[in-house]
């Protein structure tokens, strides 16, 4: 059976809300709670962007079953891999293992806060020197580094879950299939694509979890929900490679001033139709994923969502 996961979207609510919306998923029979790692929102239009670590901590202290995962930090730039491990370590400890580290390049958007951003090879090289360091920490080595990009003199992660953290790392193509399964426990990626499955069970990935993200937008008037999806996420067609390197919100917004609404709603399912999001859902398992998180497009209809989630769509998606 495919796990089902909720999205705490950090770019869309506030921490208090993002606190209040996981333990509501959680009695709603979700069983994940994935949560975005930014320092800006994509749109100005969303609105928010706390620190995903305090709201990580606050929900593993709110929550008692459901799994925990980041989705997907950035351990390049914005902050260093060694307190990377400390703090995953950390949440896994206060979660009682309920935890994984999901792990990626990033984008400019929330890197260049602390300096300039890396072109996209030199960012693929400390991504993989960065995995070289997270992973000996979680399990519990004493680690000394010394690579191109960081330096590690002595490091060792004192508090850490009975079992190590695992690390999931998001993947687009077969360099970063192979460093996933080379250096993780699971692959993270947002579109339905067989062939990246496929590439990663290739290169040594086969039997571990694959996590997917699928954006949606439930809400009564379809019509409406076309209009949210607009305002808030029709940067998601960009693809990645236009994502990671524009740098802030009023990038985004003239990148997309001229998709249009209709544009925007034939890839992200809207409206009242269950069966309409089933389909959308399906595609992820039809590619061989095994957990799927939804992402609910727009911040004040998060309780009306979770409710009809808990009623009407997981039962539909448990028999997938």
């Amino acid at each position: 059976m495919v796990s089902v996961g909720y999205t705490l979207m950090s770019e869309q609510a506030g921490p208090k809300q993002l606190v209040d919306h996981a333990m509501r998923a959680e009695a709603a029979g979700f069983d994940l709670l994935v949560i975005s790692d930014h320092f800006y929102p994509w749109l100005d239009s969303q609105g928010h962007a706390p620190y995903a670590w305090s709201v990580l901590g606050a929900v593993a202290h709110a929550t008692m079953r459901t799994e925990l995962m980041s989705f997907v930090t950035c351990p390049i730039r914005r902050y260093h891999p060694a307190v990377v491990a400390q703090k995953a370590s950390t949440v896994g400890v206060l979660s009682d293992g309920r935890f994984t580290l999901g792990l990626g390049a990033g984008e400019n958007l929330n890197e260049h806060v602390v300096g300039g951003w890396p072109h996209v090879e030199q960012r693929h090289e400390m991504f993989a020197e960065a995995l070289q360091i997270i992973r000996p920490l979680l399990n519990g080595e004493t680690l000394t580094f010394s690579g191109n990009h960081f330096d590690v003199p002595d490091a060792y992660v004192w508090d850490r879950p009975d079992r190590p953290v695992p690390i999931a790392i998001a993947a687009s193509g077969p360099q970063s299939a192979s460093l996933a399964a080379e250096y993780g426990h699971g692959l993270v990626a947002t579109e339905p694509d067989p062939h990246l499955i496929q590439m990663y069970d290739d290169a040594g990935g086969a039997g571990r979890p694959r996590y997917g993200q699928l954006a949606i937008c439930y809400g009564p008037d379809e019509a409406e929900c076309r209009k949210i999806v607009h305002d808030q996420f029709r940067w998601f067609g960009l693809g990645w490679k236009v994502n990671a390197d524009l740098p802030g919100p009023e990038s985004f917004a003239s990148a997309t001033q001229f998709v249009r609404e209709e544009d925007v709603a034939a890839g992200i399912s809207c409206g009242p139709d269950v069966d309409k999001h089933v389909q959308a859902f399906k595609k992820f398992v039809d590619a061989g994923f095994t957990h799927v998180a939804l992402v609910q497009v727009g911040a004040e209809s998060q309780p009306m969502f979770l409710d009809w989630a808990q009623e009407q769509l997981l039962p539909r998606l448990r028999e997938l």
